[in-house]
């Protein structure tokens, strides 16, 4: 075992089913992991309804009419379980169209299921990747799906609507605060002892705010914050958080790795000060 966190307390706000990994390989580099999970992943039969889509725009049934479709894109690992789960663990008709898929670990899951990816982007790991692609250029008159959560960012379809495609989604999940215990959060901030939030959308940071209450966000501002993308970066800093680190990819070791040098900053900073 390395220790590289040297006993650090690195709150994790993923959710349960999608923390571990990461909260093992930072007890492995001597980091104490503090499982706080902000986002609560669950079916749409068991979540209770919020601002929806038109349903025109929304695909509640949409397997009998797939032949239709000439792109069917997953958003992301939830968006393949759920459909999965949705279809009874199969989705053989999705082969009719081509798919693509958001980020490595979406088209892994995928061709996990025995689907064919056609489309991954080359760079990046967001719609706006995904927008960059060639085949995504000339989309005029093809119909296309997307498989997401409810809610999701509207980037995707706008464009692939002002390009001429027609646009519908296929909402198989939905992201809910869960009802968590925050004790333990609040006595490690109040102690601070805190030393690295690690947030992986802006809604699991906008909960954590909530879950904790207004009088902590202050407090939570100052504490070095992770996370996995310059839009994240860039609305957390609209929140007052002032030392942000982005991690190179949405990856478990990217993440450590970012964890571990934004802690070596902060300790270095540290010391400076201590110096002048």
């Amino acid at each position: 075992m390395s220790n590289a966190l040297e006993g650090a307390h690195v709150l994790v706000t993923r959710p349960v089913h999608q923390a571990e990994k990461l909260c093992q390989l930072i007890e492995q580099q001597g980091g104490v992991a503090v499982r706080f999970p902000t986002l609560k992943i669950v079916e749409m039969d068991d979540a209770q309804p919020d601002n929806h889509l038109d349903d025109q725009s929304v695909a509640t049934n949409p397997l009998s009419k797939l032949s239709n479709h000439r792109w069917l894109i997953f958003t992301s690992v939830n968006a393949v379980n759920f459909a999965l789960k949705a279809n009874g663990g199969k989705i053989a008709k999705f082969e009719e169209a081509q798919i693509a898929a958001i980020g490595q670990a979406t088209a892994r899951a995928l061709q996990s299921a025995g689907l064919q990816v056609s489309l991954i982007p080359e760079n990046g790991y967001d719609s706006e990747s995904l927008l960059a692609m060639p085949q995504m250029q000339q989309v005029n008159g093809q119909d296309i799906l997307i498989v997401r959560g409810q809610g999701g960012r509207e980037e995707l379809a706008n464009v692939l609507r002002s390009r001429g495609a027609n646009v519908g989604y296929w909402e198989v999940y939905q992201r809910v605060i869960p009802d968590n215990d925050n004790s333990e959060a609040i006595n490690l901030l109040e102690q601070g002892l805190l030393a690295v939030i690690i947030v992986t959308s802006f809604e699991a940071l906008q909960n954590l705010l909530a879950m904790l209450g207004a009088s902590y966000t202050k407090k939570l501002a100052m504490i070095p914050l992770v996370v996995i993308s310059e839009r994240v970066s860039k609305l957390a800093a609209e929140l007052g958080f002032t030392q942000i680190a982005v991690a190179e990819n949405p990856s478990d070791p990217a993440i450590l790795e970012t964890t571990i040098a934004i802690i070596n900053e902060s300790v270095n900073n540290r010391g400076i000060e201590c110096l002048n």
